[in-house]
């Protein structure tokens, strides 16, 4: 059975840092994709970041918004995504969803499995 599971989230200030890990099982990283995603109250769900699978060379893709500052990663060993979170804004609170479409490349379609989501809040 595929299943996500988020953690990491939680109340950081403006400028701080998280990472936020992934726990998939019922499927390999090596063979699909898996992203990012969050969703902020009134706002729409935007794509964050993802990580293809290895047998596609595990290319990374953020969004322009955290470009720079957040940096997708994955332990191929231990089915595990990570991301890490830089320098983070106020616009960044949203819960956080690790998802796959299990296809081996990213994409914007087709997320048929999340986890729970984990709660990232920045704020002073």
């Amino acid at each position: 059975q595929v299943q996500l599971v988020e953690s990491g989230g939680g109340l950081v200030q403006p400028g701080g840092s998280l990472r936020l890990s992934c726990a998939a099982s019922g499927f390999s990283l090596d063979d699909y994709a898996i992203g990012w995603l969050r969703q902020a109250p009134g706002k729409e769900r935007q794509g964050v970041s993802c990580i293809s699978s290895t047998s596609t060379g595990g290319t990374t893709r953020h969004a322009n918004s955290v470009k720079g500052r957040f940096t997708i990663s994955k332990d191929n060993a231990k089915n595990m995504v990570y991301l890490q979170m830089n320098d983070l804004k106020p616009d960044d609170t949203a819960v956080y969803y690790c998802a796959t479409a299990l296809a081996p490349a990213c994409t914007t379609y087709g997320f048929d499995y999340w986890g729970q989501g984990t709660q990232v809040t920045v704020s002073s």
